[in-house]
């Protein structure tokens, strides 16, 4: 191995340090959004959440739509992941999407509909507008081996938007089983789906 300088270690350090600090302050605004919505987040509400000074707020945010697009990237970052780590196999891919689309407890449901209403505010914040166009790209790219037609598809993607919505506005929450049924009617037209080349994909 090569030599690491003590300049390196200290950087590494304040950039674990830094990541950390965002972590924490990305999950106290969930917390908010779960319980108030997001018109209740302010960097002082955060940091109150958080347990951590005003200005340790300000520091990694100058400004609350900062806090809101970051934590947006990260929801988007762990539906993508998932996304691009489904099976190969059709069916078990399918399954597995449905699996991401249901809730199951209570707080599950919560922070479901937290993550939803931070995609609705997108749509009147420029900012926030990249990661809406990210979400739309991976769906689309799961579902192109299914439904080759892409009208077909952008019509299966607006009701799994749907789907989301409902998964943690209605009782009783749909489960796994029931969305993975109305996915399968949704990409199965009549004919197979064609083997998967979207993420998750073998290469």
């Amino acid at each position: 191995m090569g030599h690491v300088s003590e300049t390196e270690h200290i950087t590494d350090g304040r950039r674990r340090k830094g990541e950390q600090r965002r972590r924490l302050l990305l999950n106290a605004t969930m917390r908010i959004i779960e319980r108030e919505g997001v018109a209740a987040v302010s960097q002082r509400r955060v940091a109150a959440e958080a347990e951590v000074p005003p200005s340790a707020v300000t520091y990694y945010y100058a400004a609350v739509d900062d806090l809101l697009v970051d934590a947006l990237t990260r929801v988007n970052d762990t539906y993508v992941a998932a996304i691009a780590a489904l099976p190969d196999d059709p069916d078990d891919a399918l399954r597995g999407f449905a699996a991401l689309v249901a809730t199951g407890s209570d707080a599950d449901r919560a922070h479901v509909m937290a993550e939803c209403e931070l995609f609705l505010i997108a749509a009147r914040r420029p900012s926030m507008r990249t990661q809406i166009r990210r979400w739309n790209q991976a769906v689309d790219a799961f579902l192109a081996p299914y439904l080759p037609d892409p009208v077909a598809r952008a019509g299966a993607a607006a009701a799994i938007d749907g789907l989301f919505l409902r998964c943690c506005t209605v009782e009783p929450a749909p489960k796994v089983d029931e969305v993975q049924a109305v996915l399968s009617r949704l990409v199965s037209p009549g004919s197979a789906p064609e083997p998967r080349t979207g993420p998750g994909a073998s290469r």
